[in-house]
């Protein structure tokens, strides 16, 4: 007996169901999913066509994703042709408010409940004209029709599925029967469930998504001069994890990347500098080497100022004594004074330069900034002071950039924020890697770099992708006041240096080179005039690759 009921054709079509039950529930695209159920319903009820509907997001409408008819060869949606315009949206309400109950697949959705119809043509409940309208068009012959509505864990209609035209053994068109629609009321109900659970799975992403821009938006708003830094450092993140992928580049060889990895890095590439919410804004919009609240250069330009004055009244002081004497200043006298100012016009404008901060000041014009320092200047009590203070010539001497090394350390001091915010994270396990990613773009390939000081042997390949990624933008970005517009070929030159300096990863820096994903990113991220000819060649830094140029240009 056991035998028997294992080979009848419940049997058969419950064993089917179960196992569609467990396809809905693993499949993961959208598209496929209804594709899924549309085709599994057919098969239950040996449906000659079907067509799914959903419901518009103002729960006011029915639109039509997927078409099938076989004898027709009509696949539209899922894996067939789009379904774009060609049928309209279906009302569930007339323009008088009023429940549009004259159309099957809407009276299914409104009342939430299904509608087996035996024969469309001696129906007399529903509005079928525009069914016999088809039919006239195509030949076909719409008969028997099955419409179910989808609902979710509310109770809320979602979508609806109706089956056309049953085909018994001589393929003609039958009603559906009592079974016939039990089965497909029960994959519904598994249908809904799947997808409202993947419709709960996409929204859940879509707001984690937002969540992460939004964070990076505001770290991009607390600084004009860094903005766009956490929008822009993804795009390259995922421009060089994309050439790394599965290309078996020297250095890198096995490295490939899912879908869902790719999305971790990019998660972690969208939260890299989240630890700079805590970064004081002074230090984050420290723009030239001397502003605090205000720039400090304009007390320097008013003590050159003083001195200036000073210098013209010591000259109109001898002039007047040598025009009291029935003489006139000598040219030597005037020369000397003539020097003096334009002495002090070059130094202002050195201290000028000096305070817009750069990549590198000389141990020359550190120098000089200390001897400026030891001039003094007057003050309205006769009183001297130095042309300098020590807190200015801390800053001004600063060899890179704008910050002196406390404010240094104070930024710096954002990524250990950034992993204690990432590390507090509940992940769930596609993302764990996250807080590992993220926190790893300033550490070095030496193990000298900060936070946790780790080298290369200790990173993965997407930390140390973000690391390249980070640099690039930040040599490249057009927002620095402290900077010209970086141009690639002097971008890719002092990167070179830094892989050299053990700072950046040699075969990484190489594919970022020679599959010219620099190239790619500045055609959408830099100006114009940055984009000139890179001599590949002549780059610093690929010596050091697993690649040679050889085989690079082969």
């Amino acid at each position: 007996m056991s035998s028997d009921t294992s080979s009848s054709p419940s049997y058969e079509r419950i064993r089917r169901l179960n196992a569609i039950g467990i396809a809905l529930s693993a499949q993961r695209d959208q598209n496929q999913l209804l594709e899924l159920i549309l085709v599994s319903a057919r098969e239950l009820t040996k449906a000659d066509a079907g067509t799914l509907y959903m419901v518009e997001p103002d729960g006011e409408s029915l639109s039509f994703v997927m078409v099938q008819n076989d004898k027709l060869n009509i696949h539209l949606g899922g894996s067939g042709a789009s379904v774009g315009g060609n049928f309209p949206l279906i009302p569930l309400h007339l323009p008088d408010g009023s429940p549009n109950e004259r159309m099957i697949a809407a009276w299914a959705v409104l009342n939430k409940k299904t509608a087996n119809i035996a024969d469309a043509y001696h129906e007399q409940g529903f509005d079928f004209s525009g069914t016999r309208a088809f039919d006239t068009k195509t030949g076909y012959h719409s008969k028997s029709f099955l419409t179910v509505p989808l609902r979710n864990h509310e109770g809320e209609v979602i979508a609806a599925l109706q089956l056309l035209n049953k085909l018994n053994e001589a393929q003609e068109p039958v009603p559906f029967d009592e079974s016939d629609q039990d089965i497909a009321e029960s994959l519904a109900s598994q249908a809904a469930i799947a997808l409202t659970n993947r419709r709960l799975i996409d929204e859940l992403r879509t707001l984690f998504d937002s969540f992460t821009q939004v964070i990076a938006s505001a770290i991009d708003s607390k600084s004009a001069h860094t903005g766009a830094h956490c929008r822009r450092v993804p795009d390259a993140t995922l421009m060089l994890a994309e050439a790394a992928n599965g290309a078996n580049f020297p250095g890198l060889e096995g490295f490939s990347m899912t879908e869902e990895d790719m999305y971790e890095l990019k998660t972690a590439a969208w939260l890299h500098d989240c630890g700079k919410v805590v970064t004081p804004h002074h230090v984050m919009e420290k723009s030239t080497k001397l502003e605090t609240i205000v720039d400090r250069i304009n007390w320097v330009i008013d003590r050159f100022e003083i001195l200036r004055r000073d210098l013209e009244i010591e000259q109109l002081k001898e002039e007047l004594a040598a025009a009291k004497s029935g003489s006139t200043l000598s040219e030597e006298r005037q020369n000397f004074y003539t020097e003096l100012k334009q002495q002090l016009e070059k130094d202002l404008v050195f201290l000028q330069g000096a305070n817009t901060g750069g990549e590198f000041m000389s141990d020359e014009h550190i120098a000089r900034i200390e001897n400026l320092a030891e001039q003094g200047w007057l003050d309205y009590k006769n009183q001297r002071h130095s042309l300098l203070d020590a807190d200015e010539v801390l800053n001004l001497s600063i060899r890179r950039g704008t910050l002196n090394q406390e404010e240094r350390t104070i930024m710096e001091g954002h990524m250990v924020h950034t992993l204690t915010m990432l590390e507090q994270l509940p992940f769930p396990r596609h993302l764990q890697r996250v807080p590992e990613y993220a926190g790893g773009h300033h550490e070095r390939m030496d193990g000298k770099g900060y936070p946790r000081g780790l080298s290369r042997e200790q990173m993965s390949i997407p930390a140390r992708i973000m690391g390249i990624a980070d640099v690039f933008e930040a040599l490249t970005a057009h927002e620095r006041p402290y900077k010209k517009p970086m141009a690639l070929s002097q971008a890719l030159t002092i990167m070179g240096r830094m892989v050299e300096d053990h700072h950046l990863d040699p075969d990484l820096y190489a594919l970022f080179v020679y599959k010219k994903v620099y190239l790619d990113y500045a055609k959408t991220h830099l100006r114009e005039e940055q984009i000139d000819d890179v001599d590949v060649d002549a780059l610093p830094g690929l010596k050091l690759a697993s690649i040679t140029q050889t085989e690079a240009r082969n």
